[in-house]
Formats: C-alpha cells, sequence, structure tokens
C-alpha cells in the first residue's frame, strides 16, 4: 500500500513537471534553473545593496561597490574576487568566515556561477518543451549566443588571464570599465571576430526593422475602408495576415531583386542566423583575447627609410590605448 502511495505520487510529480499544458512550463531542467536563478538574483541584489568592501587586487586596498557605501546605480556593482584568490574555486567553507569570504568577493563567484549554470539549465528547459512540443530544436541554438557570450567574458577570461579579478564587474559603470580595460590591453575593436559580431549585432537590428516595418506595410486587408485593419484578424489565426510577395517585391525594387525573399522560412532563418553566428564569433573572440591573441596592434610607428617617425593615426590609437590601461 506504501509503495503503491509513493508510486502514485511519483506519477503526480513526474506529470507537474513535465506537463505542456501547464501557464508556465517546469520540466526537469527547470528543477535546476528556477533554484538557481532565485539564488543568483537575492543573493546580487543583498551585495548590490549591503556588501562590504572587496580586496580586488589582492594589495590590501578594498574596492566598495554596494550602495551602502555611497555608490549610485550607475557606479555600483558587484566587485569581482580578489586576485589573492586567483582562479581557484572560493565557496564559504574555504575561508576562514564569512567576513573574510566577502572581503576576498566570494559573492562575486557565487553570483556569477549560479546565474551562468542558471541560464545554461533554461537553454536545457527551452530544448526540452520544444521537444514536448513536437517543435524543431532552434529556439534552444539561439539562445547559446548569448549564453557563450556569458561564459566568455565570466568564465573563459578570468581562466585565461590568471583570476578571477579580471571577470566583468557586475554594474552598469564597472561594465563599461571593463570594455575600456579591455580595449586597451587586447585590442578587441581590430579583432576581426568583433567586427563579424558588431555585423551581426547592428545587422540583425536592420533587418529586423526592416521585416518589421515590410510586415506591417503590406497587411491583407479584410475589412471595410473605413475600418481599423485589426478587426479584420483573429488572434492565432492560421491565414496569413500580410502579403510576403508584395512586400518583398517593393524591397527588391528598392534596393536589387536578390536582397529580397520570396520564402518565408528562408527569411526568418536569415533572420535569426545573422545575429546569432555574429555574437558566437564575438563570443570566440573574447575567448581568444583571454590567452592574449589579441587583435591587430600599432605598438610599432611608421617609419621612412630614414628611420624617421611618420606621425598617423596608429600613434593616435596606441597612446589612447597606453593611456586608458594607465
Amino acid at each position: 500500500m506504501t509503495s503503491l502511495i509513493r508510486s502514485n505520487s511519483w506519477g503526480s510529480f513526474v506529470q507537474t513537471i513535465t506537463s505542456s499544458s501547464n501557464r508556465l512550463y517546469i520540466g526537469w531542467f527547470g528543477l535546476l534553473v528556477f533554484p538557481l536563478l532565485s539564488l543568483a538574483t537575492v543573493a546580487y541584489i543583498t551585495a548590490f545593496f549591503l556588501a562590504p568592501a572587496v580586496d580586488i587586487d589582492g594589495i590590501r586596498e578594498p574596492v566598495a561597490g554596494s550602495l551602502i557605501y555611497g555608490n549610485n546605480i550607475i557606479s555600483g556593482a558587484v566587485i569581482p574576487s580578489s586576485n589573492a584568490i586567483g582562479v581557484h574555486f572560493y565557496p564559504l567553507w574555504e575561508s576562514l568566515g564569512l567576513d573574510e569570504w566577502l572581503y576576498n568577493g566570494g559573492t562575486y563567484q557565487f553570483v556569477v556561477f549560479h546565474f551562468f549554470l542558471g541560464v545554461c539549465g533554461w537553454m536545457g528547459r527551452e530544448w526540452e518543451f520544444s521537444y514536448r512540443l513536437g517543435m524543431r530544436p532552434w529556439i534552444f541554438v539561439a539562445f547559446s549566443a548569448p549564453i557563450a557570450a556569458a561564459a566568455a567574458v565570466f568564465i573563459i577570461y578570468p581562466i585565461g588571464q590568471g583570476s578571477f579579478s579580471d571577470g566583468m564587474p557586475l554594474g552598469i559603470q564597472g561594465t563599461f570599465n571593463f570594455m575600456l580595460v579591455f580595449q586597451a590591453e587586447h585590442k578587441i575593436l581590430m579583432h576581426p571576430f568583433h567586427i563579424l559580431g558588431v555585423a551581426g549585432v547592428f545587422g540583425g537590428s536592420l533587418f529586423s526593422a526592416m521585416h518589421g516595418s515590410l510586415v506591417s506595410s503590406s497587411l491583407l486587408a479584410e475589412t471595410a475602408g473605413s475600418e481599423s485593419l485589426n478587426n479584420g484578424y483573429v488572434f492565432g489565426q492560421e491565414d496569413e495576415t500580410y502579403s510576403i510577395s508584395a512586400a518583398h517585391a517593393y524591397f527588391g525594387r528598392l534596393i536589387f531583386q536578390y536582397a529580397s525573399f520570396n520564402n518565408s522560412r528562408s527569411l526568418h532563418f536569415f533572420l535569426a542566423a545573422w545575429p546569432v553566428i555574429g555574437i558566437w564569433f564575438t563570443s570566440l573572440g573574447v575567448a581568444t583575447m583571454a590567452f592574449n591573441l589579441n587583435g591587430f596592434n600599432f605598438n610599432q610607428s611608421i617609419l621612412d627609410e630614414s628611420g624617421h617617425y611618420i606621425n598617423s593615426w596608429a600613434d593616435i590609437l596606441n597612446r589612447a590605448d597606453l593611456g586608458i590601461e594607465v
């Protein structure tokens, strides 16, 4: 009898977890996602408001990032772990107590690891939900791009540089500081993979805006001229709501013929693939620069055949990077 009750309880639990009829799908990955992201969120908010200063450089000169120490929403951040810790895994039980753990920036590792594992679980949950509904798996493939970016700046870059103190601070001003220092040390703006990433992000924004405007401009009229177009449609209807042939005939004549699509599947695959591939390349670029395989640099000035310097923009860029780095 007891085993039967346990069996029924387990079956009910499995049904609740894996049911695609729930208002919020949980899934097996969800059992990891929600606790991990909740812990990361609570720890981040608490640290942003109340965390003590962190000895980020490992030289007994702690840096404060919380609001209680006078920072604001712009300058506040969760400060990365101390350089004295390096790339060692630093949970609370590895320290002598809570005060030492906070002083060495243990909160940063706590937030980053829980957040990263949580979003990886979220990607798995997307695959799981797609599988339950019989959908193709492209949603979780697309979500792998921001996860790759997070892995690059929070995990791979600190490991490559030898310390989690080189990770990106969890704050607005800290993020911009990380970007400037990254440019100064690695010349990321001159790295081909970053250039591909910029093309992916800005190109994706442009293509999405173009697609949205074309669709909005070619809606099929199902109502009289005096009525709103919105009245002619039912939410979730199977019939097309716009004419792709008309939209892209317009676009083909506006630019040139082969810039337009006449197939909805290939169009939307292109809209998804362009930014995803660009972000993949940027993540790969950051991962390579983590091990100091940097972008093109201008460390050598241009000389004429007599050995005299020829002033150029290369010298100005080099001095700017040196100024940022100092």
